[in-house]
């Protein structure tokens, strides 16, 4: 909702008319070089752990479990009693949107749109796009990786009892791709409007694509990211169908997510929304804004193999991110940081460290290498985005955040820095800069791995 404040209409118009100038004044379509950087300049965050990028950083750092019992009486007969859930005490969406509103939207939408605020505000963009030319450089790429199953059982039943029982927005609040579009009519956005939905590599996908928006000069500002809230007793069933949940934990849920330990026996579910705001670096620098970090490269891959299972060699994840590596120009040597995407399953984490040590073959051993899902559960299609935050804030800070839970490593990936339980420092020798590889993979073998570093002139 915009501010009807009027000391705050005054607040958003000087900074849009900045902005307009900056925009008007400089090139802001092509660097001395000719290649277009893309630098982060807005971060934001829904998330189990912390609904603030403060918050969320804090407590990911610091080991802080969310994952808790599911005690609704629909959850009791089924093998998986754990998910890591946004409680209402951390935030409730009805403070945040009108009831009519709220009728619109998924819950997932109304993460990705709150996400989005702090977004938008740390970046400091304007909140409304009055400057035509401005609107329609800028875009927005938000994904969902599953709908809220929930909302087609309840309508389902609605439609038992009559047609005019069916919401007239029940459509709209499925489509995955409408977190993208909400957010585009809010803020007046008419750049590219785009939603990928790759299951848990959505989030990735999201901002990679949004970063080749930028660097191919499709726009100058893009808002992206991904939201999901699919924990459901239909949604726990399937994945527990699928022997794809952890079972184990039930009554220690807060040990449940367990990447790369040897007990490890699935993933737990998880929901949230993570937005960045990508600029032009030249457009970034015209208008002043604070640069939290640099998107370097974007690497994408099919496993041809599964429908759930990647590929026993790891050849899918090698090629994800050898391409993101050729894509920023760098080399492996040049990695310090790797942010797995490791959901606490026996056969993924054990194939995602084959295809590191495979890849990093001379340095493997001086890579760190953590996952944070011990923390915050397996968010689907907000993984990769919410997991990708942590990254550049790792980068920014020098702080490498756990695996938490890890007790006992299996054997082979003995000699690998898992970064267990605490917090590492992260400071490269003779001034390098620190860059890391996000890597998430999805259902169907969809690959995408991001390179994210601090940024240097």
């Amino acid at each position: 909702m915009l501010p009807s404040c009027p000391r705050c209409v005054a607040t958003i118009r000087s900074i849009f008319v900045h902005h307009r100038r900056s925009f008007s004044s400089t090139n802001l379509h092509s660097s001395s070089s000719g290649i277009r950087r893309v630098v982060i300049t807005g971060l934001g965050v829904v998330s189990p752990v912390g609904c603030s990028v403060l918050k969320a950083w804090t407590n990911v750092l610091a080991g802080v479990s969310a994952v808790g019992k599911l005690t609704d009486v629909a959850y009791e007969k089924l093998p998986c009693r754990v998910a890591a859930q946004i409680y209402r005490d951390e935030l409730d969406v009805e403070t945040h949107f009108s009831k009519s509103e709220l009728k619109t939207m998924a819950r997932a939408t109304a993460f990705a749109l709150i996400a989005a605020k702090e977004a938008l505000q740390s970046s400091k963009l304007p909140s409304t796009m009055e400057d035509v030319e401005a609107g329609q450089r800028t875009g927005v790429a938000i994904g969902m990786g599953m709908i809220d199953l929930m909302d087609v059982c309840d309508t389902n039943e609605a439609l038992k009892k009559g047609y005019n029982r069916v919401s007239p927005f029940f459509v709209p609040r499925i489509l995955p791709n409408m977190p993208a579009g909400q957010l585009s009519i809010k803020y007046g956005f008419r750049g590219p409007n785009h939603s990928a939905s790759t299951a848990c590599a959505t989030g990735a996908h999201s901002i990679g694509d949004a970063f080749r928006f930028i660097k191919y000069g499709d726009a100058d500002v893009m808002v992206c990211g991904g939201a999901e809230s699919s924990i459901s007793p239909l949604g726990i069933a399937g994945f527990c169908r699928l022997r794809a949940l952890s079972t184990a934990f039930n009554e220690n849920p807060q040990k449940a997510s367990r990447p790369f330990d040897a007990a490890r026996d699935g993933f737990v579910m998880g929901e949230g929304s993570a937005i960045f705001v990508l600029e032009e670096l030249n457009h970034a620098k015209a208008r002043q804004a604070k640069i939290k970090g640099e998107i370097l490269g974007y690497g994408l891959s099919g496993d041809a193999s599964h429908l759930t299972a990647p590929r026993e060699d790891g050849t899918g994840a090698i090629l994800a991110m050898r391409r993101a590596l050729k894509d920023a120009n760098l080399s492996t040597s040049d990695i310090g940081y790797i942010n797995a995407h490791a959901t606490s399953t026996p056969m993924g984490d054990a194939i995602e460290a084959r295809s590191i040590r495979t890849l990093f073959t001379d340095n493997w051993r001086e890579i760190a290498i953590s996952s944070t899902k011990g923390a915050h559960g397996h968010l689907l299609g907000a993984a990769g985005n919410l997991e990708a935050l942590f990254t550049v804030m790792a980068c920014r800070e020098g702080r490498v955040p756990p695996t938490i839970n890890l007790e006992n490593v299996s054997e082979e990936m003995i000699g690998m820095n898992f970064v267990p339980n605490k917090a590492q420092d992260w400071q490269p020798s003779n001034g390098r800069r620190r860059v890391a590889l996000k890597n998430s993979f999805g259902f169907g073998g969809t690959n995408a791995c991001l390179c994210l570093g601090e940024h240097r002139e």
